[in-house]
């Protein structure tokens, strides 16, 4: 909750404007750095001792329709199309690939909002606020810089500070009581 509020704060001081001094080098390097975790995360369900022979080709398939569909089309995202042929192929032919749910349980609740049980004292916010601070920043480098790639992207002009204050308001005071409202706790709070 610090986190986000730390993020509004930086929204109602007007602090997305400097993101006009983010080169677009540094934007492009934070964008590719991005692309190669996402892809370095992927490469363990690869990994054969965990996946079927069947995968590398469902692989190649989804590659081919992801670069090669464009040049059909591009009123629909490759991506999706990916998606949707992928999943009726392996459907209809009944193959045994591994899926989402072979990764462990999927939560079948909301989770529970509550209050950490900690002391309200300087003391913990001294310990919390370094790592609340580091959290904000993070989250606000990450969402400005791909709101203003996108921008340059699309050639659009879009509001950082507000998008700095929206993007911490679910995560605000406010936010997290309302939602332990509507889903009360069974525990102590």
């Amino acid at each position: 909750m610090l986190a986000g509020l730390l993020q509004i704060g930086a929204g109602l001081l007007r602090l997305g404007t400097v993101m006009r001094f983010v080169s677009r080098s540094v934007m492009t390097g934070f964008v590719n750095a991005l692309a190669i975790l996402i892809f370095m995360a992927q490469l363990p369900e690869l990994d054969p001792s965990r996946v079927g022979p069947l995968t590398y080709p469902l692989v190649v398939l989804s590659l081919a329709i992801i670069y090669l569909f464009p040049r059909l089309t591009k009123a629909v995202p490759s991506p999706l199309v990916s998606i949707l042929v992928l999943t009726a192929l392996t459907l209809l032919m009944g193959r045994n690939v591994r899926m989402v749910e072979d990764m462990g349980e999927l939560p079948d609740t909301l989770p529970v909002f509550l209050l950490p049980d900690v002391p309200l004292t300087f003391g913990t916010l001294r310990i919390i606020f370094p790592f609340s601070a580091a959290v904000a920043v993070v989250g606000l480098l990450e969402s400005l810089m791909t709101q203003n790639l996108v921008d340059e992207l699309t050639d659009t002009s879009s509001s950082r500070d507000q998008s700095a204050s929206a993007k911490a308001s679910p995560t605000s005071p406010p936010a997290s009581s309302a939602a332990r409202r509507v889903a009360p706790s069974s525990g102590s709070r």
